[in-house]
């Protein structure tokens, strides 16, 4: 069994934001080509503590279509590759705790563990917040650049300024350079200001703006990240400029009118009309799901029309599914081997059977 601590997966995934960028791309596309197994995520919840959770994400991942390459993947050598193209088993068990920030812990905590698919042995054990927020924070990437369709937007709004956004304006900064301009917005102004200054280093010189009200907020960009512990809905749309690309990541802060008011698009339709997501309540509204526009693996693939530029807000709602943890735990895992990092932990499964 290899243990990979929080410190070596940082070292592992320092700088490595394309290449993690193009990881979640690649499962996506495998995703909508059928070639995973994504069983509906499991929420343990507590009674008398409505905020608390934690969230069980089995999947499998199957290998990456090699049609036009001429490679086939080398025998013996599942999940190696260093792009992410070998298949991959396992679960995320991931805590969300809000009252730890008033502590001074971080509200999640996660581990990732890989099974090995030639026996089913368990033989990864790896700490998996970083891996959670860097692979969400990925995928709002991605979701920026399909909902903006190559348009340079006016700058960036943050709502809330937690670990998330934090990892969103990493990956943007990498996914669209010269970004130049960051607006933030949180119920307290004071741990805006400290996420601004501890972390404006990944928007060098950008002109930043400390938000007093939600609808500032909304009305300062064309691109808007929502990363809140909100429960229930509590926002609409209306104060943001015409077409504005909305990373709607924390899932419960849209209202329903906002939702069907917006061309909407998901990772998986069946998995974010769940949890009482804002979704879920635009379904239960409506009937159906006709308000959502196509899956973001359809349309990086170029098998749904492009979501239409008619001044609607564009809304990405991905749900995190737990292929995307393990694409990139198992890159972890890989580069780990390579480099010699982690602890080896001999002796944890029965031995062989006579």
């Amino acid at each position: 069994m290899l243990i990979l601590k929080h410190g070596e997966v940082a070292g592992l995934l320092a700088g490595r934001e394309k290449e993690v960028i193009d990881l979640v791309a690649a499962a996506y596309q495998r995703h909508d080509e059928g070639r995973t197994v994504l069983p509906h995520s499991v929420f343990l919840r507590f009674p008398d503590r409505p905020r608390d959770r934690i969230i069980g994400l089995p999947g499998y991942l199957g290998e990456a279509s090699h049609e036009g390459t001429g490679a086939a993947p080398a025998p013996g050598h599942r999940g190696e590759e260093a792009s992410g193209a070998g298949e991959v088993a396992g679960m995320k068990w991931i805590s969300s705790f809000p009252g730890n920030v008033a502590a001074g812990l971080e509200r999640a905590s996660a581990a990732v563990l890989l099974n090995s698919l030639d026996n089913g042995h368990p033989e990864a054990l790896i700490e998996g917040s970083l891996i959670s927020a860097r692979r969400t924070a990925a995928s709002a990437a991605l979701g920026a650049r399909v909902l903006l369709g190559g348009r340079r937007p006016t700058g960036l709004t943050l709502i809330g300024t937690g670990v998330i956004n934090r990892e969103v304006l990493r990956f943007l900064a990498a996914e669209l350079p010269g970004l130049d301009s960051l607006a933030v917005h949180d119920t307290d102004m004071a741990r805006a200001k400290r996420f601004t200054a501890d972390h404006a280093r990944l928007l060098p010189g950008a002109r930043i703006r400390h938000c007093a009200t939600l609808d500032e907020a909304l009305g300062a960009h064309d691109l808007v990240s929502f990363a809140t512990t909100a429960a229930t809905p509590h926002t609409g749309l209306d104060a943001c400029p015409p077409g504005t690309a909305v990373l709607h990541i924390s899932l419960r802060d849209l209202t329903v009118p906002a939702v069907l008011g917006a061309h909407n698009v998901v990772d998986d339709t069946d998995h974010v009309c769940r949890e009482q997501t804002s979704l879920h309540l635009a379904e239960q509204h409506t009937g159906g799901r006709d308000f959502v526009h196509a899956p973001i693996g359809a349309l990086l693939r170029g098998t749904a029309r492009p979501v239409p530029r008619d001044g609607k807000p564009l809304v990405y709602s991905p749900f995190g599914l737990g292929v995307l943890d393990l694409a990139l735990a198992a890159f972890v895992r890989d580069e780990a081997r390579r480099g010699g990092i982690g602890t080896r932990i001999d002796g944890f499964l029965p031995g062989p059977t006579l």
